[in-house]
């Protein structure tokens, strides 16, 4: 490979590797990787969901699938500070595009996500899934419960449950998981939600390390008590951005002051590195909030994050 070159997403000759280019310009898929449809010898796929019609405040985070690939170059030209290895010197990830639905016929779009997400992982990859709104969270969940078998672990990072209980033919932004935990999609005895600070009286039996929790104990005991709650059961992880205070994620639809930093949120996912991770998604980014694209750049490091974590994943 020509070490001069550029526009790795069209010419690079391998899925693994880091290969620099400038930051700038050039083509921005996730993290400079392969653009490909084609998922023979991939170990990760990362597609968009550009969805946000589950809103329930301030739409906007259909661009965010976007906004985290352009962020994710600046980071690009090097192995991420601090990994023991490059997650792309173990795992070939393509970027494979954006799920396609009819934003005219809002209805079918759950079963779109759910067969987009299915035909992805049926043929072996893992799935990184960028957001678009929280609801994509619900139709990924039933994918990988179809393909791993159910009840799936969830390891859930948010400001809020979105566990409030509502009729289920709503596509709403803050019912996907009553919904997964009531169908069996997900075990909430061994789910771990981190970073909560809204009320909802009703916690249908989640383990919630709320954002107070987090900040009185520290980063270590987080990992800790996460590790002994998921053990080695298969987990899902979803983090929605809100999770991190307004001052380090402004770009998203319902900020809640008191939220985790980007270091605390970076450090729990590292801490957790060997759970038996299976799917992952970052969802409610939505750029036209943003400061300094402050938000997307987090979340480009927090996907990051998330690949480390699968390839640090039990054999």
């Amino acid at each position: 490979m020509d070490k001069d070159g550029n526009d790795w997403a069209l010419v690079r000759d391998s899925l693994y590797g880091t290969s620099p280019e400038p930051t700038y310009g050039g083509i921005t898929s996730f993290m400079r990787r392969t653009y490909s449809k084609d998922f023979a010898n991939v170990d990760v796929a990362v597609t968009g969901i550009p969805f946000d019609t589950a809103t329930t405040n301030r739409p906007g985070a259909r661009f965010g699938p976007r906004s985290i690939r352009a962020a994710s170059t600046i980071m690009a030209w090097e192995r991420p500070y601090g990994m023991e290895f490059d997650p792309f010197d173990k795992l070939a990830v393509v970027d494979s595009g954006d799920c396609f639905f009819d934003f005219g016929g809002p209805a079918d779009v759950p079963a779109k996500i759910e067969k987009h997400a299915f035909g992805i992982i049926d043929q072996g990859p893992g799935l990184l899934s960028l957001g678009g709104d929280h609801f994509i969270a619900y139709p990924l969940l039933k994918a990988h419960a179809k393909k791993f078998g159910k009840p799936l672990t969830l390891l859930h990072f948010d400001a809020h449950s979105d566990t409030w209980k509502d009729r289920d033919d709503r596509i709403d932004h803050g019912t996907m998981f009553f919904w997964a935990a009531t169908y069996g999609l997900i075990e909430p005895k061994t789910s771990v939600q981190i970073g909560l600070r809204t009320t909802n009286p009703d916690t249908l039996g989640f383990n919630i390390v709320d954002a107070p929790w987090v900040h009185d104990n520290g980063i270590d005991a987080v990992i800790d008590k996460t590790r002994s709650i998921i053990g080695d059961n298969p987990v899902y992880l979803t983090f929605d951005i809100d999770c991190l205070d307004p001052c380090y994620a402004p770009g998203t639809g319902t900020p809640v002051c008191g939220g985790l930093t980007t270091h605390q949120a970076m450090s729990i996912l590292r801490g957790l590195k060997g759970i038996n991770i299976v799917g992952m998604d970052i969802a409610e980014v939505a750029p036209q909030y943003d400061v300094g694209e402050i938000t997307s750049l987090a979340a480009s490091h927090l996907a990051m994050e998330m690949l480390y974590l699968y390839a640090c994943r039990p054999s």
